[in-house]
Formats: C-alpha cells, structure tokens, sequence
C-alpha cells in the first residue's frame, strides 16, 4: 500500500500534464500513488496518462463516463486511493520536489488532520509571478471560514485522523473538504515554505474573482448553513484576504 495517494483532476490538460506528472516523479519521497481521474477530455490528455502510467505503475488513469466537474472527479480518484494520505494536485500544477517529504515530515510532527504549505505563482510559461504566498501557522473551522489561506495543491489530508472525506460537488468543493474537516473539531496546520507552483491561466476553473466569490457566498448559505450576518461577516474578511492573496510585489 502507498502511503500518499494524490488526488489529480484532469480535463484537456495534453499541454501541462506531462510536466504535473514529472514533478510527482521527481519527488524525493517515493511511496506514492497518483491517481487522475480525467474527466472526459477531447484532446491527447488521457493518452499521455497512459503512456506515462505504462512505464511507471504508480501514476493511474481513472476514464471518468462522462463530464461532471472536478468535485467528481476528485471524488472517483479518492474512492480508488489506497493511502493513508491524500495530497491534492490540480493537472496544470507542480511541486517541488521536497513537498511530499517535507510536508509529511511536518504533519506527523503535528498530528494535524490537514496541512498545506506556502507556495508560488507561474504562468503559462512557467515564469514565477509575483511574491512568496505566505501561510497562517495554524486555522481552525471559524478561522478558515473567513480565509483563503489553504491552496488545493498544498493541501495534504491524514485520513486516519481526518475520518471520512467526500467532495461536495459544488464551485470550490476543495472549500468544502477542508471546512468540513475543521468542522469535526480538527485545526489544520501550515508549513511556511515553498514547496508549490500554481500556475494561473485564462481558462482554470477559479480564474474568475466574481464566480468565485459567489461560490463562496453559496457555501456559506447552503453548505454550512451560517446566518445571513455571519455570512456577511465572514465574507467581508475573506474578500479582503482574496484581494491580498491576487495581488503581485
């Protein structure tokens, strides 16, 4: 059994994905599994998969049967993960290759049910943009509610710890793992190093500032179920700290 499996959504990605993988490969923990669920893509992505998991058994397509978004297929990659642990990594993202070593290191020190780390911006070609994104030392269910402190590709789960885990198909339904995690009584830790690169692009999913705070919105009110005034209150902060956290210096 894998100790880490990665959890990675992939759709019309044939450009970027070769590169996501190669940074897994080059991982100085080597006990891992990666599983990418592609979600019905129509260019050369799942055949690149493939090729790529022929030669290294570790990395495993998963053939979604249709379109459904990332929560999905997030969701079909977990329920075939075999590890204690589950790391995120979007398709068009990259690691360091010290991130799993680093961040295991750190979670087992912690006991922490969630960890995440600091990471930086890329762009299509690959050129870091902007600062070092910084990360609180710790965040609890209220803390993270008004906070955007935990990037998917940084987050990494104890399963052991954590209990349970399933993917709420919503708009940042990785929004919704954590907090319901947190909601259990759990606090996530951060580990201030950059061991990340999230690559910005025109087309991502959350690329868009004003569908993703209505996502946010949304799982206030329907996910979580807060009063309209602790929606606004927890909204106003999170606001602000997005603003922050796009900002480049």
């Amino acid at each position: 059994m894998p100790l880490v499996s990665i959890i990675t959504p992939s759709w019309n990605v044939e450009g970027l994905i070769e590169e996501t993988i190669r940074s897994v490969q080059s991982q100085s923990f080597a006990d891992w599994e990666l599983l990418i669920a592609d979600d019905c893509s129509t260019d050369k992505t799942p055949e690149i998969i493939a090729d790529i998991g022929a030669r290294d058994p570790r990395v495993k397509l998963i053939r979604q049967a249709k379109n459904g978004g990332p929560a999905l297929a997030r969701q079909a990659a977990i329920d075939r993960a075999q590890g204690r642990y589950l790391a995120f990594l979007d398709s068009d993202d990259l690691w360091l290759p010290e991130k799993l070593e680093r961040q295991l290191a750190f979670a087992k020190e912690k006991k922490a049910a969630l960890s995440y780390t600091a990471f930086r911006r890329i762009n299509e070609t690959n050129t870091v943009t902007g600062r070092l994104i910084e990360v609180p030392a710790s965040l609890t269910y209220g803390q993270l509610l008004k906070n955007t402190a935990i990037a998917t590709l940084t987050a990494m789960v104890d399963r052991e710890i954590a209990g349970p885990i399933a993917m709420k198909n919503e708009g940042y339904d990785d929004f919704c793992l954590w907090l319901s995690i947190l909601k259990r009584g759990h606090t996530a830790y951060g580990l201030n190093e950059d061991l990340a690169r999230y690559r910005v692009r025109g087309s991502s999913v959350s690329s868009r500032p004003v569908r993703s705070a209505k996502w946010v919105w949304q799982i206030y009110r329907n996910v979580e179920h807060l009063s309209l005034v602790r929606s606004a209150w927890c909204f106003a902060h999170w606001g602000a700290r997005a603003w922050l956290k796009r900002r480049e210096f």
